[in-house]
């Protein structure tokens, strides 16, 4: 189970977990929270690098219909 989102309702949406910890480790980064740049500026930045890109291969991972019925693998 992914790290934030343990206790929360139940999302149905495709990546929700891989979501959800993509936007509190960005929300949370000292990128954000002390200099003041937004999230956006951050990713660019390398911040949460591992997350995006487990985000990214979740998200292409919808279009395989390979790993559609087998499932994610690394996460």
């Amino acid at each position: 189970m992914p790290k934030y989102y343990e206790g929360k309702e139940e999302d149905r949406r495709a990546c929700a977990g891989v979501r959800e910890d993509l936007k509190y480790c960005l929300l949370e980064c000292p990128c954000v929270i002390e200099e003041g740049k937004s999230p956006r500026q951050c990713l660019k930045e390398g911040h949460c690098r591992g997350l995006l890109i487990s985000m990214f291969e979740c998200r292409r991972s919808l279009l395989d219909n390979r790993t559609r019925f087998r499932g994610i693998k690394g996460y």
